[in-house]
């Protein structure tokens, strides 16, 4: 594929002045809307096919999700559209001040293999929604998947307008050393740093969706049992293969055991007692992280699961415990269906041993108690999160999700989404029906300090 090629007709298209158009943008949504109502089923197919995701499961995290952000950006994209009237110094008078969100132009949206249709679909709305042209490289580790999106998006739009980019790592090299006017990822930290030095060779803004290390708190006032039954859930969906998945859990001490015993309750209750035959539990991507999660595992400190089906590539849920924070599944994201368990004693040692840590993508508070809910979220440095629930916080297209230093750079969905696809200009209008002479030159004794004092102060 001749990207140079793509993009100069990219650039052509946008020059031309059609994304601009409201009516335009609200054409291609509902466009898009369409097909994707209409590959509903051949989405499904290869989300289980990359994954192992049961139709229920790609439908409510994947497919359902952008067809909410869709409907959402329908609505809204007029309303987001429109310039800002703003207050404008009386030092200024007679003018109108406005804010005006502008398309950044072409943009390039590289998007990961975890939630390979969500997280290259969710962005590109919004790109759409904002007025610019794309160009998008899904994973080459969710083949199906990216195959369905090339075939949906080719049947959807131009390449002039949208265009998908397949393959590997060669085609994310050259794509990275193209100028394109926004670069949007999402991925892991180590892709991230090379995705924002290439950016920086030719200050081309970007946005980053990075992981890390996100934490579970669970404190002595928390409802235990509803905590387990939450926290399993959000940790083993997608066979633990999510960004913002609780990565381990940090529990007081005097709770720990009965944590314990729910957790392995729960695992049971909402996966069976042989996960590993559940066919709505999905699979691990490929061999090579098959094997790195199989490495992070210490057979004497498991409580429960670690049972593994290589040539399925399947992970049992997983619970281990007596861990410290030096043990090697503290080292790094484990983005896998295993769950380490820490402790605390008082409440106090939290915020230092958090402190410590990079600043993750989510984190998550149980508790009873208001106080130390309020206390966490203004203390605590991290993306985005919940009190007394995990992952649900990234589902409405009401708020932005994005991480903050290690986890990431900027956000999207929504309105959020809108802003970071646009540059918004500050416009003055200066009316010419007067002109003030207290600017002008000469300065000297002219007669009007006092008057240029009190406007600017």
């Amino acid at each position: 594929m001749d990207i140079d090629r793509i993009l100069e007709k990219q650039r052509r298209f946008f020059e031309s002045g059609r994304t601009l158009s409201v009516s335009f943008r609200i054409r291609m949504l509902q466009r898009l809307y369409n097909a994707v109502k209409r590959y509903e089923a051949q989405i499904g197919q290869a989300l289980t096919c990359d994954l192992g995701k049961s139709d229920f499961e790609g439908f409510m995290c994947e497919t359902g999700l952008v067809l909410s952000e869709i409907s959402y950006m329908i609505k809204h994209t007029p309303r987001f559209a429109r310039g800002q009237a703003v207050p404008t110094p009386l030092s200024q008078f007679a003018a109108m001040s406005f804010r005006k969100p502008s398309p950044y132009g072409s943009v390039l949206i590289l998007s990961p293999w975890n939630y390979p249709f969500l997280l290259t679909l969710d962005p590109l709305v919004d790109a759409i929604a904002a007025g610019n042209t794309a160009i998008v490289k899904p994973s080459a580790y969710s083949p199906a998947t990216s195959s369905v999106i090339a075939e949906l998006i080719g049947e959807c739009f131009p390449a002039s307008y949208v265009a998908v980019v397949t393959g590997g790592r060669r085609e994310n090299t050259e794509l990275l050393r193209k100028k394109f006017d926004l670069v949007f990822f999402t991925g892991s930290q180590a892709v991230g740093k090379e995705v924002l030095r290439h950016a920086a060779e030719t200050l081309t803004p970007a946005v980053l969706e990075l992981g890390g290390k996100s934490p579970c708190i669970v404190d002595e006032t928390a409802k235990i049992r509803l905590a387990a039954k939450r926290i399993v859930f959000g940790k083993y969906l997608n066979c633990g293969q999510t960004c913002v998945a609780p990565d381990y859990i940090l529990c007081h001490a005097s709770v720990k055991e009965r944590l314990v015993e729910e957790l392995v309750r729960q695992i049971k209750s909402q996966y069976g007692r042989d996960p590993l035959g559940n066919p709505d539990y999905g699979k691990i991507v490929n061999e090579k992280h098959f094997d790195r999660l199989m490495g992070l595992m210490d057979a004497d400190r498991i409580v429960v699961g670690g049972d593994s089906d290589r040539a399925k590539l399947r992970i049992a849920p997983t619970v281990m415990d007596r861990i410290t924070w030096d043990d090697a599944v503290m080292q790094e994201e484990i983005f896998g269906p295993i769950l380490p368990i820490l402790t605390f004693d008082h409440w106090t040692e939290v915020f230092h041993l958090l402190a410590a840590k990079q600043k993750p993508l989510a984190l998550y508070l149980f508790t009873q108690d208001k106080g130390r809910a309020r206390e966490a979220v203004a203390r605590l440095s991290f993306g985005g999160g919940c009190i007394n629930d995990v992952v649900i916080h990234l589902a409405t297209s009401e708020m932005g999700f994005g991480g903050v230093g290690e986890s990431g750079m900027g956000a999207y969905h929504g309105r959020d989404g809108f802003n970071a696809f646009s540059h918004t200009k500050s416009i003055v209008d200066k009316k010419t029906w007067m002109d003030l002479p207290v600017r002008y030159q000469p300065y000297r004794k002219r007669p009007y300090s006092g008057l240029l004092h009190r406007l600017l102060k």
